[in-house]
């Protein structure tokens, strides 16, 4: 049987660590219970989308090979802008699918042409704005810049992305989807980016959460009177 100095050790061990974990265990234990009971097609804003949306059909498109490549072509998807088609070639370069012409970059109004093919209709636009650069905990991080970002008016802070260089709608962000993404940062305790799930300080919370459990089981069993009662009737 543990002695009564050991059994302190284990009593003090389990509290501190309770303790010192008990805030990161709410953290996790709230945002699992967020993303169970929440929709993941909601989060990701497919109710704010086109979801309807089929591309255009073009006709008399240039031949790819007819393009001024010097690289050949690796991949190649056909992109609407503004009611013209384009090439998007090798993930490099916008070509004019009609004449073969290079497209350096995308102006405002063929930005707001691609999201409200892509976003379902009567969002209202508030304002369009050109970001070039995006933060670790950005709403648009790891993603295609320079870009174009698209706010509506809306009780979400609704807002689309729309990548400059390539003419493609990226994404959309929303209240629900920055709520989640707050808490995904406290459930990968990723601080510093959000989206590692593995983390230095993620593992060593998890590894004190077992010794916590452990503790709390051995507690148990060096103080519960059943166990007592049972050694007893072994001797």
């Amino acid at each position: 049987m543990v002695n009564r100095h050991t059994a302190l050790k284990i009593r003090k061990t389990h509290r501190y660590l309770g303790l010192f974990l008990g805030i990161q265990f709410l953290f996790w234990t709230i945002s699992g219970l967020y993303f169970s009971w929440t929709d993941i097609d909601e989060i990701h804003g497919d109710h704010f989308k086109n979801m309807e949306y089929q591309p255009k059909a073009f006709n008399n498109l240039i031949s790819p090979s007819q393009l001024n490549g010097s690289q050949g072509i690796n991949t190649i998807e056909l992109r609407d802008i503004n009611n013209s088609p384009y090439y998007w070639v090798n993930n490099n370069q916008l070509y004019n699918a009609i004449d073969g012409s290079l497209k350096s970059n995308l102006t405002k109004e063929e930005a707001l042409y691609i999201a409200q093919l892509n976003m379902k209709d009567g969002l209202k636009v508030v304002s369009i704005e050109q970001i070039n650069e995006t933060g670790k905990h950005h709403e648009y991080r790891e993603k295609l810049l320079p870009a174009y970002v698209i706010s509506y008016e809306s009780d979400e802070a609704l807002k689309s992305y729309v990548s400059i260089t390539d003419g493609k709608f990226q994404t959309v962000r929303h209240r629900s989807w920055r709520w989640f993404d707050f808490l995904w940062m406290t459930h990968t305790m990723d601080y510093e980016g959000r989206d590692n799930f593995n983390t230095i300080v993620l593992r060593a919370f998890s590894l004190l959460g077992l010794i916590t459990v452990l503790s709390g089981f051995l507690l148990w069993f060096t103080s519960s009177p059943t166990i007592r009662k049972l050694k007893k009737k072994r001797k």
